[in-house]
Parts: structure tokens; C-alpha cells; sequence
């Protein structure tokens, strides 16, 4: 190991969970309350950010549907960058890294880069916020099998598209991220592949913070639903018939 790797920082790929601070583990907070650099997402809650070290660098990060405050590329040099000069380096993230938030991308950036990486995780959306709205993704008169797939698909990908056909005849319950804006579509497919038009949906918006929204319909209807009320992303959707447990 040469001299210039001997005085590299380390990088912590922490979760901050969906949105409610009490999610954030305890080690996730150890870890703002003594980083030196946080580079931190669009959807951490202002709570969590409030967590951080004053004394940190803080740089936001985040990435949004047509808003993009750095490129991937950009933050993943940005923390080679930072490693290179301060001790604890913090990308916080919302959610939780390794479940569609590119955590993977820049574990192996970093890594090719020779910088030390420790990831901490952090609870998902996709099983929070069904919880917080009393909607369990497994029951044992309803559900054995969870499918969590992304709604939003980058081009260029290793794959071309989500097979639905196998996604609507394989699992029980499913839970799909980003998908608000190609619901139309996600739910053509999952129709045309044998899924009942009443089969219920939840769409679940700002998970576990005070200002949660749901939206509770059918596949049939839930397009309209969506227009009628002018209900928007960022939101999960969970599909299948644990859906109508829902507490009232």
C-alpha cells in the first residue's frame, strides 16, 4: 500500500430511512454527529439533516425527476475527493443504499478507487410506509411472497424492462418505487398478465412523516383516481389483496 492510500478517509454509504427520524439507526446517527463531510439526498427529512455534525461540510446531492443538483458521476468523485482530505465521510441516502438507490454503483466506484467503504442500512419506503399505514405486505390468509421492483427504469440498463408478466404471476404482494409516473403503463401490463382490474392498490406518498398521503383503489380505477385528485411522486405503490387490511 503506497503512502497516498495510507491517508485515504473512509466512506460510510449510511440509510436514512423513509422520512421519520426515530427510523434512523442509532449507528447511522453516531456517524452524522462526528462525519466530517455529508453528502446527502433529496428525500432525507429535514429532521435527519438537523442531525448532522454542525461543525460537518454538508453538500446536497439530490436527485429528483428532472432536477438533478449532481450527475451520479459527479457525486461519486466528489467523495473520492472528500476521502482523500477528512477522516468520516457520510453519503447519506434516503431509504435504505443497496435498495434502488445506486448504493451498489458507488460501493464499487469507490472501491476501484481504493477507498475504504463501510455500508450501514437503513429501513426502505417500500416495507415503512405500507407498515405506517397499517398495510402488512405478508399475511398468512393473504400474502407469502413480497416482489419490490422500480416503476422508473434507467436507459441503457442491463436489461431492457421489468418483466411484469413474471412480476404479476410470481408474487402476492408488490411493491413498486417510482413508479407514479408510468402507472398507466405498469398496470396495463400487469392486467394483461392475468391481474384482476379490481385487485386493490395503495399509493403512498412522504412514508412515515407527518404528512403521509394514501390513495386507496383498484387497477381499474386507480389512473383516474390519481388525475382526479392531482396525487404525486415521490410515492410508493403496493398492489395485492393485503391492500384492504388497510386501518381505517
Amino acid at each position: 500500500m503506497n503512502q497516498s492510500q495510507q491517508c485515504l478517509g473512509k466512506v460510510y454509504l449510511v440509510g436514512a430511512g423513509p422520512g421519520d427520524p426515530g427510523l434512523l439507526t442509532v449507528k447511522g446517527k453516531t456517524l452524522l454527529e462526528f462525519a466530517d463531510v455529508v453528502i446527502y439526498d433529496a428525500l432525507v427529512s429535514p429532521q435527519i439533516v438537523d442531525l448532522i455534525n454542525p461543525n460537518a461540510e454538508k453538500i446536497h446531492a439530490g436527485k429528483r425527476r428532472g432536477r438533478h443538483s449532481l450527475l451520479q458521476k459527479e457525486t461519486t468523485q466528489l467523495l473520492i475527493e472528500k476521502a482523500q482530505t477528512h477522516a468520516i465521510v457520510v453519503r447519506l441516502k434516503g431509504g435504505d443504499p443497496f435498495i434502488f438507490g445506486r448504493g451498489g454503483e458507488e460501493m464499487q466506484d469507490l472501491i476501484q478507487a481504493g477507498i475504504s467503504v463501510e455500508v450501514v442500512p437503513g429501513i426502505t419506503s417500500g416495507i415503512a410506509a405500507p407498515a405506517y399505514a397499517g398495510i402488512p405486505l405478508t399475511h398468512r390468509d393473504h400474502s407469502s411472497s413480497v416482489t419490490f421492483v422500480t416503476g422508473h427504469e434507467t436507459a441503457g440498463k442491463y436489461r431492457p424492462a421489468v418483466n411484469w408478466e413474471a412480476i404479476a404471476k410470481g408474487s402476492e404482494t408488490i411493491v413498486i418505487y417510482m413508479g407514479v409516473h408510468n402507472l398507466p403503463y405498469i398496470i396495463q401490463q400487469l392486467t394483461q398478465a392475468g391481474h384482476s382490474p379490481e385487485t386493490p392498490i395503495a399509493l403512498i406518498r412522504w412514508g412515515t412523516r407527518p404528512d403521509q398521503e394514501e390513495l386507496i383503489a383498484t387497477l381499474e380505477t386507480i389512473v383516474q383516481k390519481v388525475a382526479e385528485t392531482g396525487f404525486e411522486a415521490p410515492a410508493i405503490a403496493v398492489i395485492g389483496s393485503v391492500v384492504n387490511l388497510k386501518r381505517c
